[in-house]
């Protein structure tokens, strides 16, 4: 049985107090950026837990969405383990979710199709959903979805033309898969 996490935008930064653990002393921590320090402490404990009890990892991941629905590398934490782990369903549906919550952020409209290319290659929020909707086409082409990871590249070349978010690598992998 595979439990699909329904997940809703929200747009907002606001964060409580988790529980914390102490971080191996040799561990080198990930840039996240910047994101509220108890948030930070969850994902850096969660990329540690990842290497040894992925159920642990998943659980810290989910703390830090539910106590910052807002910060971004949440949902690229909890995207990445479970396309990782082949829950390609889960990996979607969260992708999906931080997806429409760094559209809001960037000021653009919900569904993708109607987003115009940028002036500039945009940072932040911005980049965020490019970067996740080239992370939706892999995980389309992961689920023998082809025709849904083609439209979300062919979407890519218009956003991002100069491929700066990496798209041409999983375009490559589409042409592969034809």
């Amino acid at each position: 049985m595979v439990r699909i996490l329904r997940l809703e935008p929200h747009c907002n930064n606001q964060a409580s107090e988790p529980d914390m653990m102490d971080l191996p002393k040799d561990f080198e921590t990930i840039n996240f950026g910047d994101i509220p320090e108890t948030i930070n402490a969850l994902l850096q404990q969660g990329v540690v837990a990842y290497r040894h009890d992925r159920a642990r990892a998943a659980a810290l991941f989910r703390q830090a969405l539910a106590e910052a629905p807002g910060q971004l590398p949440v949902y690229f934490c909890l995207y990445k383990i479970h396309t990782y782990q082949a829950n390609l369903h889960e990996a979607q549906a969260v992708a999906e979710t931080g997806l429409r919550e760094a559209a809001c952020q960037a000021g653009w409209a919900a569904d993708w199709q109607e987003w115009q290319p940028p002036s500039s290659m945009p940072d932040g929020a911005g980049r965020f959903a490019l970067y996740t909707l080239k992370a939706l086409a892999f995980i389309h082409l992961r689920q023998n979805e082809r025709a849904q990871a083609l439209q979300k590249l062919a979407a890519l070349r218009h956003l991002d033309p100069g491929g700066m978010v990496g798209w041409p690598v999983v375009a490559a992998l589409a042409e592969g898969t034809g």
